[in-house]
């Protein structure tokens, strides 16, 4: 004989609620998510407001300016491409013998290091670090108060060469330079 088990009608119920509640919970969170725009991935770079110019021979080359230490430490760090007439300025006050290297840049640059505005060395088509350690790239112990960086291969296009002199004009007041 067949025997039956009848469950309690008001278990029966609670299920079937639950389940139900749990799949309308479901359904509300996915119209949610369909509705709201979707959440772009963060960046690890940076991107700093145009806060000077530098005028290399007949070109103005407008400058976000890396201040502090946490900013140059960064810098042009993930970048996918730079525009002609841009680039990155790292004051140094006071000066002093600096190294940079490229972890974490995806672009080649093109590095200007200026002393009173004078190019003392430039670094040209430096290429992303690829190896561990990175190379570093400056000019020895030659005291430098700013390092303009451009697109790889900018330097050249502009005629760049050591001795000429660059003006970099602030376009706001810069309170302090990077203590490091």
């Amino acid at each position: 004989m067949l025997k039956i088990h009848r469950q309690n009608s008001s278990e029966g119920w609670k299920f079937i609620i639950v389940v139900l509640s749990v799949w309308l919970i479901g359904c509300s969170a996915a119209l949610k998510a369909f509705q709201q725009p979707q959440a772009q991935p963060l960046s690890l770079g940076q991107n700093l407001p145009i806060s000077a110019r530098a005028i290399i021979g007949n070109q103005v080359i407008e400058l976000e300016v890396a201040k502090t230490e946490a900013e140059q430490a960064i810098g042009l760090m993930y970048r996918e491409s730079l525009p002609d007439n841009r680039g990155m300025l790292f004051p140094f006050n006071p000066p002093r013998a600096v190294a940079f290297w490229m972890k974490n840049v995806l672009i080649n640059l093109d590095m200007i290091f200026l002393r009173d505005g004078e190019v003392k060395a430039i670094a040209t088509n430096v290429p992303p670090c690829k190896q561990t350690p990175c190379p570093i790239y400056g000019p020895g112990a030659t005291k430098i108060d700013q390092v303009i960086e451009l697109r790889g291969g900018r330097a050249s296009e502009l005629g760049l060469k050591v001795g000429e002199r660059i003006l970099v004009e602030f376009l706001e007041p810069v309170n302090s330079y990077s203590n490091h």
